[in-house]
């Protein structure tokens, strides 16, 4: 039989990841995207605290700047080796802020410096907590404004850099490499996939990354717990065309029942307590 596209090999990674852990990604719009996909399964995951950081400079100081983060799992997504200095000070800032443009000089970190502000983010998060496992993944983007060639040139500079840390750092089984861009340029290698600004992939690549992340990363127990708030998550969303029907009054109380259960078999998640009074309001709200 003939295959038309070329699947991307993912190395099984040495931990999996359970339903109580807590979770981080940082990194660029692409870290967002993902990391969303987490939080509305109510998972305990943070996704980019002073919001989105494109270059491992940044994604280092939201590390430094935010010492309440100790995960058990941290997901940090590259996506460029660009960074602009303040002529004034010299340092790297994370957003220019709407400030005007001379007052920045663009600049492009090496192979070398972006794996050496890697290695300290290692050294943060293991500081933090010994037994943090760190899946480092480059962002899909690409970047118009520098020009194609350029913007692949930059992604290679963040792939070459995060081979140099991994192949670094001891243990390796707390550092692994997810290959989400591989997987949007070699699965998905198609204009179907890309937002009409033909730059970020779509909403349904990103749920394809996310599957994939899903089969080699979620452990049994997470599985199952997905499969189970799956259809509770539905039924919450639900809007039914009567909603003073007894039949949605019905599914509402049923829902309650399943979801009180949930949270009690998971109590760590983050399923929210303030779901029951919506559900209560619910089927109040029908008898009304």
């Amino acid at each position: 039989m003939m295959e038309f596209r070329t699947p991307v090999d993912i190395k099984s990674p040495s931990f999996q990841i359970e339903p109580e852990d807590e979770l981080l990604f940082l990194g660029s719009c692409f870290a967002d995207s993902i990391g969303q996909r987490f939080v509305e399964q109510q998972l305990r995951a943070t996704v980019n605290p002073r919001g989105t950081m494109y270059n491992p400079a940044s994604i280092l100081h939201t590390l430094q700047l935010c010492p309440e983060l100790h995960p058990r799992v941290a997901f940090l997504t590259l996506g460029t080796n660009h960074v602009y200095r303040l002529r004034e000070t010299g340092e790297i800032v994370d957003n220019c802020e709407k400030r005007p443009a001379r007052l920045f000089e663009e600049e492009e970190l090496t192979v070398d410096e972006c794996a050496d502000y890697l290695s300290q983010c290692v050294d943060v998060l293991r500081e933090r907590r010994p037994d943090v496992h760190i899946v480092l993944t480059v962002s899909p983007i690409r970047y118009r404004k520098y020009g194609y060639h350029e913007s692949q040139l930059s992604k290679a500079t963040l792939l070459l850099s995060i081979d140099k840390v991994i192949s670094l750092h001891l243990p390796p089984s707390t550092l692994s490499y997810f290959p989400a861009y591989e997987i949007v340029l070699d699965e998905l290698r198609d204009y179907r996939f890309y937002q009409p600004d033909m730059l970020h992939p779509s909403e349904q690549a990103v749920d394809y990354i996310y599957e994939r992340l899903a089969e080699h990363f979620f452990s049994p127990r997470l599985q199952e717990y997905l499969r189970e708030w799956a259809p509770l998550k539905a039924a919450i969303g639900h809007r039914p065309f009567n909603p003073d029907s007894e039949e949605y009054r019905e599914l509402m109380r049923k829902t309650r029942i399943k979801l009180e259960e949930l949270m009690k078999r998971y109590p760590q998640t983050n399923l929210s307590p303030s779901l029951i009074p919506v559900l209560k309001g619910r089927i109040e709200d029908s008898k009304a």
